[in-house]
């Protein structure tokens, strides 16, 4: 049906059909239908489309006589990967793009309608990690048995990212996709990548794109950080059942009354026992009421008192067995008897300030001062000089600050939905945890790597650092060598050891059934005395979308969009859409917006577009948004030195030469673009 149209699109309308009656004669109807669905009858119908085109008269770029629409409208499909095979879901999105495409082409305009190929990325280096039956740790790493080089792990992946290409094809033509798949963009092509420059240039330029440090979401396995989007994708996250503790945190210096039995213990509970010995701080929220308990420890009924919210206690505390008179009675674990009694109740804003006893005294924690550290860390680095420490290399100064760590700040988004109303805080391992730390000024527990880098106590694989590849200096300062000895290389999650994944093959039921770092430190916790209570629990946690395997929430240096400074403009912008159906719009859509986080933009890759931006030791940057810009700049660096020559020159590449051949004379991805110097 066609709505609204001129005289002139009406007529234009009446050509095409009269042009393709007279076109569909008896000999070619045969034609047809002896060909049906074979690579003839595709062929028919490709050369029909394309004399129709000149037969009417547009576009005048394939030969026709101009006539036609003035208007333009111009249709970019999102890629897919074109080293993965099309499915039935790729047929339902491209059913809803060409609806609009042909609607538009009804109202008169002209449709360019271009392919393109996502070639870069997680997806095409799993492929080439799985062919070759390497990880990421093997890239670039001559210390390994797999070691390849990233100019031969790049060549792989450019080898196969199109490796579907005629799949792609044959579905598009049987579904009666209109696209142009004879000159599609693809992003590893240097004016694609170019493109991408220019653009990020725009936003470096607007003051919108920055290098940040912080808590994200990080998949081990695929050794890369994800986007709140990937992390949204369908199935991400998924009910799992893993062991909990609620531990016992010392108190150091306690009120009077809850020494009478015992000694004194905040409690608080987690879900991830193995970040307890990245603890720095306990949370507590300001309104919260608690209560002082006298009772006992579960396990080997020596006499505690502990300090949580009065509305958990039914939660760990059988009510009946309360004392509210006379003597509290003994301790009988065969016959479950366990009595309590409150002592003391308190609001949650009289107990900041107060401090415990490190929980697992591996590391002392730590901060790098100088310029860009925060003001509190170089203030106490001035006052306690007897506690700084330079990096083994002599490049940079740390402070160490375990005296400032391990008391009891306010939060206001802790609960008494769970656990015990009390929050254990390692700042490495959570956005939330990070925020209300500094701004309580406790310092983060980090470690220090040979390169002098702040490092949490997990690596990019997903286990504990040994102590070899640690800072020299920092050992000798701020570790615990026999302690944190015990469990340094472990692995906190068993589906990112390389024994549950041969020849990187996930075993996943491998992996469940034999017990995890969280179990090992439960039951360690329990011969110690420091665990009240242990259990199984089920809770949603996401997943990484690629590889089906947990992720954890890491520090990392990331490169942001600052998506936030143009929220309001975009929620604005949102409610003139005409969404179909409306609580899309409002939904899951508005709401996402309404909590928007700056875009994290780039990933722990080594086959992708580079980000044209290079930075000095002090941080001094230099955004470039294109080859013309970068080829100067290079003659710049020869000029002063920095470089021998000029690998654009070199390799014959001529500025102000669009053509494809002269673009196809550079490569402007890894490991190439990493040795340029600006």
């Amino acid at each position: 049906m066609f709505i609204d149209l001129t005289p002139e699109q009406h007529a234009l309308r009446l050509k095409c059909r009269d042009y393709f009656q007279a076109l569909m004669t008896p000999e070619l109807k045969a034609r047809m239908r002896g060909a049906e669905g074979g690579d003839e009858y595709r062929a028919i119908i490709r050369q029909m489309g394309r004399d129709g085109w000149l037969a009417v008269g547009w576009p005048k770029e394939h030969g026709g006589q101009g006539y036609g629409p003035t208007e333009q409208f111009i249709f970019f499909e999102g890629p897919p990967s074109a080293n993965g095979h099309p499915g039935i879901h790729h047929v339902l999105a491209r059913s809803i793009k060409d609806t609009f495409n042909r609607y538009k082409t009804m109202r008169g305009f002209q449709v360019h309608r271009k392919a393109g190929w996502d070639t870069h990325g997680l997806p095409v280096e799993l492929g080439v990690e799985k062919e070759l039956g390497i990880t990421k740790k093997d890239i670039d790493n001559k210390a390994s048995d797999k070691y390849i080089s990233t100019e031969d792990y790049n060549k792989k992946c450019r080898e196969n990212v199109m490796m579907f290409t005629a799949e792609w094809r044959e579905l598009t033509e049987k579904m009666g996709y209109f696209v142009d798949l004879d000159h599609p963009y693809i992003t590893y092509d240097n004016k694609y990548i170019e493109t991408l420059w220019w653009l990020l240039k725009q936003l470096y330029g607007k003051g919108l794109l920055y290098k940040g440090y912080t808590i994200q979401p990080y998949s081990p396995a695929a050794g890369t950080g994800l986007s709140s989007h990937e992390l949204n994708q369908p199935g991400c996250y998924r009910d799992v059942k893993d062991t909990t503790v609620t531990a016992q945190f010392l108190i150091k210096d306690p009120k009077a009354e809850w020494t009478k039995h015992g000694k004194p213990y905040f409690v608080a509970w987690t879900t991830t026992p193995w970040t307890l010995a990245s603890n720095v701080a306990l949370c507590v929220g300001p309104k919260i009421d608690y209560v002082a308990v006298e009772t006992y420890n579960l396990y080997d009924g020596e006499p505690m008192t502990l300090i949580m919210a009065e509305s958990r206690l039914s939660a760990y505390l059988n009510p009946e067995q309360e004392v509210k008179e006379g003597e509290l009675g003994d301790f009988d674990k065969d016959n479950k008897v366990c009595p309590w009694r409150i002592v003391d109740r308190i609001k949650g804003a009289e107990l900041e300030g107060l401090h415990y006893q490190q929980l697992m005294p591996w590391v002392k924690p730590c901060e790098k001062i100088g310029d860009f550290a925060a003001k509190f860390i170089n203030e106490y680095a001035e006052k306690h000089a007897d506690k700084v420490f330079t990096s083994e290399d002599g490049r940079d100064k740390f402070v160490e600050m375990d005296s400032e760590a391990f008391r009891v700040i306010l939060g206001d988004y802790v609960t008494t939905e769970d656990g015990t109303g009390i929050v254990h805080i390692a700042p490495t391992f959570g956005a939330d945890d990070a925020k209300v730390a500094s701004d309580a000024k406790i310092p983060a527990l980090y470690l220090i790597n040979k390169k002098g880098e702040t490092r949490p106590m997990v690596d990019l694989q997903g286990k504990y650092y040994l102590e070899e590849e640690l800072d020299a200096n920092f050992v000798n300062v701020c570790l615990n060598k026999d302690a944190y000895a015990k469990h340094a290389g472990d692995y906190v999650k068993n589906s990112y050891d390389p024994k549950f994944n041969p020849d990187g093959v996930w075993d996943k039921k491998a992996s469940e059934k034999a017990e995890d770092l969280n179990v090992i430190i439960c039951m360690e916790m329990k011969q110690e005395g420091s665990a009240f209570k242990i259990e199984k629990h089920v809770h949603n946690y996401p997943h990484c979308w690629r590889t089906d395997k947990p992720i954890l929430y890491y520090p990392l240096d990331s490169w942001f969009i600052n998506d936030t400074a143009k929220k309001e403009r975009m929620v604005e912008l949102n409610k003139t859409i005409c969404w179909q159906p409306e609580s899309t719009g409002t939904g899951r859509f508005g709401n996402w917006l309404e909590n928007l986080n700056d875009w994290n933009l780039s990933r722990s890759r080594f086959w992708g577009t580079p980000l044209p931006i290079w930075r000095d030791e002090k941080r001094n940057a230099k955004c470039i948004g294109s080859l013309e810009e970068l080829y100067n700049e290079i003659e710049k660096s020869v000029a002063a030195g920095v470089m021998s020559s000029n690998p654009l020159k070199d390799n014959g590449f001529v500025v102000g030469d669009y053509s494809k051949e002269n673009y196809d004379k550079v490569d402007l991805h890894r490991p190439y673009v990493d040795n340029i110097i600006l």
